[in-house]
């Protein structure tokens, strides 16, 4: 799927305004080329009236061609800046909400970075929680065992002591 231009879904603030600079110097170089052409229009439009008030139809044809293209040219400049005048809108309305994502807490990321702060690796606590459950079973099985064997002893010494 193709991501349009605008959308700034996955950016994080700083390269959304990055992006958004640098379409606003796009912008910027699109409304300087549309003002050169504007003045090019004029300026062939000028010539247009100047060869025919002096009769030289020939040369007004060849300044109405240069205004033709140069007209043509100026209708593609305006949409194009027409374009990113409403991506940079669409864009602008975006950082609000990528702003506030950022400052959300994402309790499970917020884990991980705590763990690793205090010099585990995600996934450690369980390993270490299974650790702590295993040494408690041995520590149980062993008093168990020493408390059975304890028993043995009295009851041996009880039960050879009445013979």
């Amino acid at each position: 799927m193709e991501q349009r231009p605008e959308d700034l879904s996955g950016m994080n603030i700083q390269d959304a305004k990055a992006y958004i600079a640098a379409h606003l110097a796009s912008l910027k170089l699109t409304e300087k080329k549309r003002t050169e052409l504007e003045a090019d229009l004029a300026k062939w439009t000028t010539r247009v009236d100047l060869a025919r008030s002096k009769g030289a139809e020939d040369l007004a044809r060849e300044a109405e061609g240069a205004a033709e293209r140069i007209r043509a040219e100026l209708v593609k400049i305006q949409a194009e800046e027409a374009e990113l005048r409403s991506q940079i809108e669409a864009m602008r309305r975006q950082l609000p909400s990528l702003a506030a994502r950022e400052r959300s807490v994402d309790p499970d990321l917020l884990e991980q970075e705590l763990l690793m702060a205090t010099g585990r690796l995600p996934g450690e606590e369980a390993a270490a929680e299974t650790d702590r459950n295993l040494a408690k079973l041995e520590k149980e099985s062993k008093a168990e065992a020493e408390l059975a064997a304890l028993k043995a002893k009295l009851a041996g010494q009880n039960g050879g002591g009445e013979q």
